[in-house]
């Protein structure tokens, strides 16, 4: 099958045979004090959306229908008390009865609402969220049910005894969770639970029945709206659609009297509406598939819908979550070493192996939701159902998918709720020609360093919308989990612009504090993890927020893990200095420097170092020479000598301290050369200045696998020992090791030792000194050996290890530990030991 548009072609997916921007980084945070029936409204019935705006009961709080948000949220300070205002575009909140205070007993149980949640016991929730891991595969062409349970709302209270310094500040957190509980119950009452909340996409958008298509739109600033495009000839008299009181637009159109849909799959659509701001043509904000024809700037909406027989069916089950995170963090569009736009089916075909032969056992994907810009990497996000039309079709994105599970591969999607694209023609901005439909009014709702709009996460249909597209990606192309973006940006209001986070928690408690934003996190976490609990998120914050990655239900805001960004920072940061001038001690503080019962997710160097204007961490230490010297049948340079030993020291130290996860930008674990220039043409600004454009080229837009795999190169001794210290930790799983011990860090000698789990680090950063029978303490008795070595001539080393010695034990303590051994420690090399089994 292949249809096609406006002379673009879109093939049908071809299935392989199976086989086996961004907010200041900069952060200075120390956490090392820490690492120790009464509501009658129906969602949806027939093709008619009915509502009612009656008292709410357990609140006391009556709904008024079309109501304009008034742009107040739930922004407090420490000493805020009393019940948040919930405002937003379909509904205000007023204030007639008593809130829900924290530790009182639910008034919501199950039975008493009528609602599709379910509130257990633990022993319950135990059994049924086992029932729900065990049905998680999802394969072939039926899929299993699997039961949708979202965990009741616990009391908050358990943050206190995991971080005593809380209490300081548990009159805003205490705040917080009410306000976390409020929600929850008046989504339980309004709308079903979080359940049906999240599932908008049922309701919203084109929804496809056995009598035709009904499309329902929330745009309450518009004041007449028509369905228009292909199927009607672009005729805005022709589909006129109605609205409700809350401002939903709703248009019902039957089958053709041949029984075909009124709308052929792969029509283009768009939504005419009349609004405070003019005549408007917008792409439906629920699309599920958008796209740019050549020749053309604006994009249109496509009805994507293809027949059964044509749609992708998943034929593998979902990987369960690994014990430690190795995450590929992936572009596909410059996923090919060719200076082009790759294809999700290329990247299925040609990437997905390459991150399986390396040792990696998660793809993060970047810029997966539709974005006009492709220079923004894909976080100016003009439509969040679509996947990006740029690599292919929705059903080649969900084969990608489907081939990673077959090589028990996660896949992350990097999810992008935390700004949205300022772009009027194609995305939410000005949707129906409003400011505030689903962001801010005035500064609040635009980010000036992104230049793009904030979410006002305060309003009810703001909630749905970004829960249901959470939820989307999960259910739809069967995501394994999120990387949530700029996180900082939404929990504050300053958005961490221009501020130094020092860790005193006033920072985080306090008038900046944007308390939506930060419940809206807790309930997506609780979506996410109550109805998919293999699921993984990843929150990417530099403040070092408190309580970050603590289950909701105790107070916290839920993610899995946290992005230990201060980490890259400091490697900039050391990378200017001397040699003579790293401090072994400050780089064991910053990769250890987490919070106590937090997971975090390591990396030395990300998409963020690579673009332009930025260097990567192989730039920083070999710079220019790695155009001349990086072949082996010419001499080397000390320059080249020192970058490739300290590249490789740099990301096992790293992985092996840095937390419990681990990341690598593709390419970068081979030290690709130059940095990432998106394809650009020159732009002239309305105060005269130029930006110079690059010709719109796509030459440093791609990434060079095959310098990596050339066995001529000296790119491929780097290669080699990152796929070696992908699979040492395979074996060893030691970042998840519950023993860690730092034995030495030695500012003279240069040295770090370390024991993660059974294995023993050895680190040697001197630039000339090597150590001859250098003792190194160890806690187990034994014989030990080598199970990694940087000094291998195989990773581009020098070849100053002899792997065949065995290395005995000597009892005494040494460096405070009861055993040590003695070993060779040549200059700038870094060795791993394990007790030998035999």
């Amino acid at each position: 099958m292949a249809f096609t548009l406006s002379g673009v072609r879109f093939p049908a997916v071809a299935r392989t045979p199976g086989i086996a921007p961004r907010s200041d980084r900069r952060s200075g945070v120390d956490l090392s004090l820490l690492t120790k029936e009464p509501f009658p409204r129906k969602i949806f019935t027939g093709s008619s959306y009915d509502t009612a705006s009656v008292v709410v009961a357990a609140t006391g709080k009556v709904l008024i229908a079309d109501g304009q948000s008034d742009g107040l949220s739930s922004s407090a300070d420490s000493s805020g008390d009393g019940d948040p205002e919930v405002a937003s575009g379909d509904l205000q909140v007023l204030e007639e009865g008593t809130t829900l205070s924290i530790g009182e007993e639910d008034n919501i149980k199950s039975g008493q609402t009528g609602t599709s949640v379910k509130f257990l016991d633990e022993g319950s929730l135990k059994e049924s969220v086992d029932q729900s891991v065990s049905s998680q595969a999802n394969v072939g062409v039926e899929e299993v049910d699997r039961p949708r349970i979202v965990p009741p709302p616990g009391n908050g209270q358990k943050i206190y005894e995991i971080d005593p310094s809380l209490k300081d500040h548990r009159t805003h957190l205490d705040y917080r969770y009410s306000h976390y509980r409020k929600m929850r119950a008046l989504i339980d009452q309004s709308e079903g639970g979080l359940d049906a909340f999240s599932r908008g996409y049922e309701n919203f958008g084109f929804i496809r029945s056995g009598d035709g298509i009904t499309y329902r739109e929330w745009a309450p600033g518009a004041k007449s709206a028509a369905l228009i495009g292909d199927f009607n000839n672009w005729n805005p008299n022709a589909d006129v659609m109605t609205r409700n009181e809350f401002g939903v637009w709703e248009i019902f159109l039957p089958n053709n009297a041949d029984g075909s849909p009124p709308i052929p799959h792969g029509s283009r659509v768009k939504i005419r509406m009349d609004t405070p701001s003019g005549i408007k043509d917008s792409i439906p904000a629920w699309i599920k598939f958008s796209v740019q024809a050549p020749g053309e700037i604006p994009y249109n909406g496509i009805y994507y819908d293809p027949p059964e027989e044509e749609k992708y069916v998943f034929e593998h089950p979902q990987p369960k979550a690994p014990k430690s995170l190795r995450i590929y963090e992936s572009h596909v569009g410059m996923s090919s070493p060719e200076p082009k736009i790759n294809t999700y089916a290329n990247f299925r075909d040609d990437v997905l192996p390459r991150i399986k032969r390396l040792g990696y056992n998660a793809v993060q994907i970047m810029a997966i939701q539709e974005h006009s810009y492709y220079a923004s990497f894909g976080y100016h996000v003009t439509n969040f159902f679509a996947p990006s039309s740029r690599f292919g079709t929705p059903d080649d994105l969900k084969s990608l998918i489907d081939r990673a599970h077959e090589l028990g591969l996660l896949v992350l999607m990097d999810i992008v709720h935390s700004h949205a694209s300022n772009n009027v023609l194609d995305g939410l901005n000005q949707f129906d020609g409003t400011d505030t439909h689903y962001f801010h009014s005035g500064s609040r709702g635009y980010h000036w360093m992104w230049d793009s709009r904030l979410f006002n996460y305060g309003s009810w249909e703001v909630l749905r919308y970004l829960l249901s597209n959470a939820r989307w990606w999960l259910e739809e192309y069967k995501f394994d989990g999120f990387r949530f973006d700029g996180v900082t940006s939404m929990m504050y209001t300053h958005h961490g612009l221009q501020v130094a986070f020092t860790g005193n928690y006033n920072e985080y408690f306090g008038f900046a504090t944007d308390v939506d934003a930060v419940v809206y996190l807790m309930l997506v976490n609780d979506l996410i993890q109550g109805l998919y609990p293999e699921a993984v998120t990843i929150g990417e914050d530099v403040s070092g927020m408190p309580a970050f990655c603590i289950p909701v239900q105790d107070g916290g805001i839920g993610f899995n893990y946290r992005l230990h960004m201060a980490i890259a920072d400091k490697w900039i940061e050391i990378l200017k200095l001397k040699d003579e001038d790293w401090k072994m001690g400050d780089i064991i503080h910053t990769l250890t420097n987490r919070r106590w019962l937090e997971k975090c997710v390591a990396y030395a160097e990300s998409h963020d170092q690579a673009l332009v204007g930025d260097k990567t961490i192989a730039f920083w230490l070999m710079d220019k020479d790695m155009y001349d010297f990086m072949a082996l049948d010419r001499p080397s340079t000390p320059r080249i000598d020192r970058g490739i030993a300290l590249h490789k020291m740099i990301r096992l130290i790293t992985m092996g301290l840095g937390g419990e996860g681990y990341l690598n930008f593709m390419g970068n674990e081979f030290g690709h050369p130059e940095w990432i220039d998106f394809p650009r043409c020159e732009q002239r600004l309305p105060n005269g200045s130029v930006i110079p454009g690059n010709n719109n080229s796509y030459d440093k837009c791609r990434r060079r696998f095959d310098l990596g795999d050339a066995d001529y190169l000296r790119y491929r001794g780097m290669q080699e020992f990152d796929q070696a210290m992908q699979h040492l930790e395979g074996t060893y799983n030691f970042m998840t090791a519950e023993h860690q011990y730092i034995s030495r860090k030695d500012e003279g000698d240069k040295m770090v030792v370390f024991e993660r789990g059974d294995l023993v680090f050895v680190f040697n950063f001197h630039w000339s000194n090597s150590y001859f029978d250098y003792k190194i303490g160890c806690s187990k008795p034994g014989k030990y050996k080598v199970v990694l070595d940087s000094d291998d001539k195989l990773f581009g080393g020098f070849n100053r290890i002899d792997h065949t010695v065995e290395y005995f034990t000597a009892e005494g303590m040494h460096d405070n530990r009861p055993r040590s051994f003695l070993v060779y420690a040549p200059s700038r090399t870094a060795v791993v030991y394990a007790l030998s089994e035999d």
